[in-house]
């Protein structure tokens, strides 16, 4: 048997304000970020394929957009948040802290729906980075990102972001009447210092880049 850990359960996250250099991750709040958010990710320049892997949407109504995100901003696993351009102050996506099970240090990042503004630059590395730092700063030992195996832009961001692929659960779900097989990546507290050095080394390279920049680097290659 291997020795005691001698563990203390993770804190669990109050939806501070997080900032960064690009965006500022706030509380998701409807009445202040819906009509941004209604824009950006159901307006006439919204990804189209934004919500194929996603287990609700498109709206094509108003009302039930917000219902949605009520819904979403009432609980607190998941726990939402806005995405903030700090250029000019727009709500531009939405990402989550969820599973959270502080008893075992275990926390993911999922519920990705980022707006076309937000894709290929460095404000959608910025979101993951501020929420992957927060899980840390918690006490958690694990960071998880889990995507339809079907989803390969999910499963190349999460390879980007540092994370290592453990496996697939075949059968996992069922979602909007389809399969769901789930990969499955994480980051370990114990990777999570060279994974981090790698995030702030790429924002402060995309920091000295022109506005609108495309993301081409790897955030955290590792070999």
């Amino acid at each position: 048997m291997t020795d005691a850990l001698n563990w203390k359960p993770a804190a669990i996250p109050k939806a501070d304000t997080l900032e960064g250099r690009f965006v500022r991750l706030e509380k998701l709040a409807p009445a202040r970020h819906g009509d941004d958010l209604w824009q950006v990710l159901q307006g006439p320049g919204a990804d189209p394929s934004l919500w194929d892997y996603l287990p609700y949407g498109p709206f094509t109504e108003r009302g039930a957009f917000d219902r949605w995100l009520q819904a979403n901003a009432a609980g607190t696993d998941p726990l939402f948040y806005s995405v903030i351009d700090r250029s000019n102050g727009q709500a531009q996506g939405i990402l989550s802290l969820m599973s959270i099970v502080p008893d075992h240090g275990r926390i993911e990042i999922g519920h990705i729906a980022f707006g076309a503004a937000m894709q290929r630059t460095p404000k959608g590395t910025e979101a993951v980075y501020l929420l992957g730092k927060l899980g840390f700063a918690l006490g958690n030992r694990r960071l998880e990102w889990k995507c339809n195996n079907a989803n390969a832009r999910s499963k190349r961001a999460a390879e980007r972001f540092g994370f290592t692929f453990e496996g697939v659960f075949r059968k996992h779900l069922v979602v909007k009447d389809h399969n769901r097989d789930t990969a499955w990546y994480s980051i370990t507290d114990d990777e999570w210092p060279a994974v981090a050095a790698g995030f702030e080394r790429w924002l402060g390279d995309a920091n000295q880049q022109p506005q609108g920049q495309v993301e081409t680097l790897e955030v955290c290659r590792r070999g």
